[in-house]
């Protein structure tokens, strides 16, 4: 038998209190697993050029799971989102907020999620601020006026924005670092070069300048003048038109990395990408008659290409454009890209982040790979050529340093 016990009045009188000034300051208790501990973090990490920027955000709530979660920001400049991926992302005034999609809700105590946006400013950036998990401070920032249970439903957060820039809002726009070494561990990569063997002005030695199909106006020359880190990278001055095709090829046995290779080169170009296609990175694929596997552009968005049938990744509808992204002008992006020739499979990161539109997981998604699925793709890729093609319209410089191909991640 089930005995009820009357609460004491002094306790309903505290709980009506309670309930009296929730209600008067427009805040809301929390319940359930989507709350979040007050040991969240919410590291938001960018990468920044004129005009535009995109970030990775890192989402760990601390030492209670959650089986659900939204995050929220403030920035303190005119940024605006433009896109997101893994997450719903919406931005209302200066107050960005992220829902998890339908495979990423659920985080274990300890553990963290990932995603990602991209976006645009004008007169400025700046650090966003206020971070919250659930409604929560993260960060180790405290609660604004509340018990750490509850949540303002009205007003954003109102912690104060750093009085100095981040030291990671403003990347370099014009000259690069110098003395950043190759990371660890690309000593061991089947190739790993920063052309500092270079002696003279082409490249020669473990690379060759090649044209392929025709040769006309583009050129690949040794550039002391900016580099990623050393001395020396590689120069390619990309005219537009079919004929003017350069590339400089490595001359080492990339054919016996096995059915799985990992690529990671540091780019620089001064153009944005324009709508008609072109390439700046080649691999012969042995499977496909000797044709090529290109990465490059279209419809100013980077994107891979098969040269035997033409099939693009993401597929160039709007909706699958969006999900890639342009490759940042007038600055160093580190590109990096994962083959599996046994399960067909490619993926794609930029800036050390995963790009959605770039990613071929084997499952056929409309949009995105359901073209390049269309015949079954199991690659042999043999070497690795770094230059430009055009296929109509668009001409570009571009750098190339510290390049590396393993048959493990490397990293930038």
């Amino acid at each position: 038998m089930t005995i009820l016990r009357a609460r004491p009045a002094p306790i309903l009188a505290a709980v009506a209190a309670l309930a009296a000034t929730l209600a008067a300051t427009g805040t809301a208790l929390l319940a359930g697993p989507a709350a979040a501990a007050q040991g969240c973090r919410v590291d938001y990490t960018p990468n920044q050029w004129s005009g535009g920027f995109t970030a990775n955000v890192k989402v760990s709530p601390g030492d209670t799971a959650v089986s659900g979660w939204t995050v929220t920001w403030t920035y303190p400049g005119d940024q605006r989102v433009t896109n997101g991926w893994n997450a719903t992302v919406t931005q209302s005034g200066s107050t960005v907020t992220a829902r998890n999609v339908s495979y990423n809700g659920s985080i274990p105590a300890g553990g963290s999620t990932e995603f990602g946006v991209q976006g645009t400013f004008s007169a400025g950036g700046g650090a966003p601020t206020g971070f919250s998990l659930n409604g929560v401070p993260c960060n180790g920032a405290g609660p604004t006026g509340a018990p750490t249970t509850m949540v303002p439903t009205t007003a954003p957060p109102t912690s104060t924005p750093p009085t100095s820039a981040p030291p990671t809002s403003t990347p370099p726009t014009t000259a690069p670092p110098t003395t950043a070494p190759p990371p660890a561990g690309c000593a061991g990569a089947a190739l790993c070069d920063g052309f500092e063997n270079q002696t003279g002005s082409t490249p020669s030695g473990d690379w060759t300048v090649v044209n392929p199909d025709c040769s006309g106006a583009g050129t690949a020359t040794v550039d002391t003048s900016t580099t990623h880190s050393g001395s020396r990278a590689v120069r390619i001055n990309g005219a537009a038109g079919y004929c003017n095709h350069v590339f400089i090829r490595s001359t080492k046995n990339l054919g016996s990395l096995g059915s799985v290779r990992y690529g990671r080169i540091w780019v620089r170009h001064t153009t944005a990408q324009p709508t008609d296609h072109t390439t700046m990175m080649a691999m012969t694929d042995a499977a496909d008659g000797n044709k090529d596997l290109r990465m490059g552009g279209q419809n100013g968005a980077m994107q891979w290409n098969r040269a035997s049938d033409d099939a693009t990744l993401p597929e160039q509808s709007p909706a699958g454009v969006a999900q890639s992204l342009p490759l940042p002008t007038n600055r160093w992006a580190c590109l990096e890209f994962m083959v599996d020739g046994s399960a067909g499979q490619l993926r794609t990161w930029l800036d050390g982040v995963a790009v959605p539109g770039l990613t071929a997981d084997g499952v056929p998604t409309h949009d995105i790979d359901g073209q390049w699925y269309n015949r079954t793709w199991r690659p042999q890729l043999t070497d690795l050529k770094l230059g430009w093609e055009s296929y109509g319209g668009g001409s570009d410089t571009l750098w190339y340093d510290d390049v590396a191909v393993s048959s493990s991640r490397i990293g930038c």
